[in-house]
């Protein structure tokens, strides 16, 4: 038990670094082979008592969300909570869309985009992620990827700073320009360029919220 503890928490760690196909894969892995140790694979002789009957059960349940795993990233999926999803219409690419962004990475590639956003007359989001932050990858997984969202975001100039690397220029965007410790935060900036500081977020917001908080930054 604890081995597979050990184990399940050597995946949780990889998974802020691996894309999250390969993380439904090692799920699946994990779960199917302690379910083969559990005996799931094995029938009980007609006396087994009841502990063994409930063993066998909790190793069906784990060998049939394992096997689901491996289908769901099989599909495209790249959710462990609905690891089906790549399957719903569409495919795995309508649950992987989401609203596109332009990449920035220093402050003069801000200042250069907010002036055109300016000079269009569109307010701008900016969105700090990084490869090792959880929470930024549940917001493009859960939020971004909302229909209701998205049509809130195509009101807005959408940039995305790609913190990962944490250099000197990632540092003086986040710490220097904004005072940000780190991601995930999104940031909102009125058409004349000037940032709404009142409308900041800091880590995961569910869809529904978002959006709402969307609306309220560019009504």
């Amino acid at each position: 038990v604890f081995g597979v503890a050990l184990l399940a928490v050597a995946i949780v760690l990889l998974e802020r670094i691996v894309p999250a196909a390969v993380a439904m894969v090692l799920w699946g892995m994990l779960m199917i082979c302690s379910a083969v140790y559990m005996g799931a694979l094995q029938s009980l002789p007609p006396d087994s008592g009841g502990w063994k009957r409930l063993w066998k059960g909790l190793g069906l349940v784990l060998l049939v969300y394992g096997v689901l795993m491996l289908v769901g990233a099989a599909a495209g999926g790249k959710d462990t909570v609905q690891p089906l999803r790549g399957l719903a219409v569409g495919g795995g690419a309508a649950a992987e869309q989401h609203a596109a962004f332009k990449r920035v990475k220093t402050v003069e590639d801000l200042d250069r985009e907010l002036a055109a956003a300016s000079a269009s007359g569109k307010p701008v989001m900016l969105d700090f992620y990084a490869d090792w932050c959880v929470s930024c990858k549940e917001m493009e997984r859960y939020t971004f990827s909302d229909p209701a969202v998205i049509a809130e975001m195509d009101r807005f100039v959408l940039l995305q700073a790609d913190v990962t690397a944490n250099d000197e220029q990632d540092q003086a965007l986040m710490q220097g320009r904004f005072g940000i410790p780190g991601p995930p935060a999104m940031l909102f900036f009125d058409p004349a360029g000037s940032e709404l500081r009142s409308f900041r977020l800091v880590g995961f917001k569910p869809a529904d919220e978002f959006a709402g908080h969307l609306r309220r930054a560019a009504p």
